[in-house]
């Protein structure tokens, strides 16, 4: 039993904003019932390589769709179509949410939003997530992360000072919209069950990715700050916080509290630069950015990354630079069982990153569904006969 075991949920989703934000909820106990378009052969990700849990097969699925639609059930239907719309409709009325990632103008062209639905469903929560809202100019554009990164000034942070702009590494602002979105409509919920009417939920990718910008973008609208990329992942004002170059590798630095500077000082046997006038403060270090960098350059050279973590673990913020590989095969993802063997439907075993949340409830852990896997026993419960959806399934309207 989870947290949200009771909550059901219709997921109109595909790639990965979506389909992200509501595994979080699978995840916590909601019954996700994912609606796929059998016609496409469902989810677009399904078939997204180049990677998949099984070497060959028919059942094979991409190890991307794995990674964002456990815990979930699938319903393969037609919503174009007036029977696969009306099916929707019987759905609907048994759920407490509709979750949505379509471009912002489909919505409403497939009878989804709460105006159609409340008729059914006046207490169901409606919530969108789309590239740039489902109103205004933008509302029919396609949009994609990394081109929110692009425009919201992601780019130019990252990098060095002397390369091209650069993206984030991963797909950050989906992620972060589904999370935004699976907050939202839990309490859009909470709202419905209180007022008995539900509504009309929508968050942008593009608004998600601003409202990351946070302090950042306080400082440049009521500052003129515009932010600058710094070397070795700096920090803008703090100071020392960035990379240094072991004997070996590299560690990452975040004296970000004025008590962790001569706590470094002293484990880099460097005590003399605590009480240089250049040093003393966040505000001279800053100034002093480059020969800081320097000195400590020297010391942190003369040891491995693992001697100096050894050192200053628990007493200075310091950190190794990882692969991904390395990253999830390290003792401390170990501990916290962040890594979890799920099985799929072809027999394969699937490594996947665990869920982040500790309730003290179990954690489910299933594969991500098989194309329409739930489809007749949903609709079975929603009051359809086998003869019903035998005759949606030959007109290929269900699988």
């Amino acid at each position: 039993m989870g947290l949200l075991t009771g909550i059901r949920v219709l997921a109109v989703e595909l790639y990965g904003a979506g389909p992200f934000g509501t595994q979080a909820l699978a995840d916590l106990g909601a019954e996700i019932i994912k609606i796929e378009n059998p016609r496409e052969g469902g989810d677009v990700t399904r078939s997204l390589g180049p990677y998949f849990d099984a070497a060959m097969g028919e059942t094979a699925e991409s190890l991307f769709f794995q990674s964002i639609n456990r815990n979930k059930r699938s319903v393969a239907l037609d919503l174009a179509t007036p029977e696969g719309h009306a099916a929707f409709l019987a759905l609907a009325r048994g759920v407490d949410a509709v979750a949505c990632n379509l471009r912002g103008d489909v919505p409403a062209k497939l009878g989804i939003t709460y105006e159609t639905l409340a008729a059914v469903n006046p207490k169901i929560v409606c919530a969108f997530l789309t590239a740039y809202g489902r109103e205004g100019s933008r509302a029919s554009w396609p949009g994609y992360d990394y081109m929110i990164q692009a425009e919201a000034g992601y780019f130019a942070l990252n990098g060095e000072p002397d390369s091209p702009p650069s993206r984030f590494g991963l797909s950050i602002v989906d992620f972060m919209t589904g999370y935004c979105m699976a907050l939202s409509l839990l309490a859009g919920i909470m709202a419905a069950r209180e007022s008995g009417t539900g509504r009309n939920i929508d968050v942008a990718l593009y608004d998600v990715g601003l409202a990351n910008l946070n302090y950042l973008a306080a400082w440049s609208a009521n500052a003129g700050y515009e932010p600058a990329r710094i070397a070795r992942s700096g920090h803008p004002t703090l100071v020392p916080c960035q990379l240094f170059r072991t004997k070996d590798s590299w560690i990452y630095i975040m004296a970000n509290k004025e008590k962790f500077f001569p706590a470094l000082c002293a484990a880099l046997n460097r005590p003399e630069l605590v009480a240089d006038a250049r040093f003393t403060g966040f505000a001279e270090r800053l100034a002093h950015r480059a020969e800081l960098s320097d000195l400590l350059d020297d010391a942190f050279g003369t040891r491995t990354t693992a001697d100096w973590l050894e050192t200053l673990a628990g007493v200075v913020p310091a950190a190794p630079v990882m692969k991904m590989g390395e990253a999830l095969k390290s003792r401390f993802t170990e501990e916290r069982n962040m890594v979890v063997e799920v099985e799929t439907a072809d027999g394969a075993r699937v490594k996947v990153v665990g869920s982040p949340f500790r309730t003290g409830e179990a954690d489910p852990c299933r594969a991500a569904p098989v194309l329409g896997q739930d489809t007749e026993a949903l609709l079975l419960a929603a009051g359809y006969g086998s003869p019903q959806i035998e005759a949606m399934r030959r007109r290929g309207i269900v699988i």
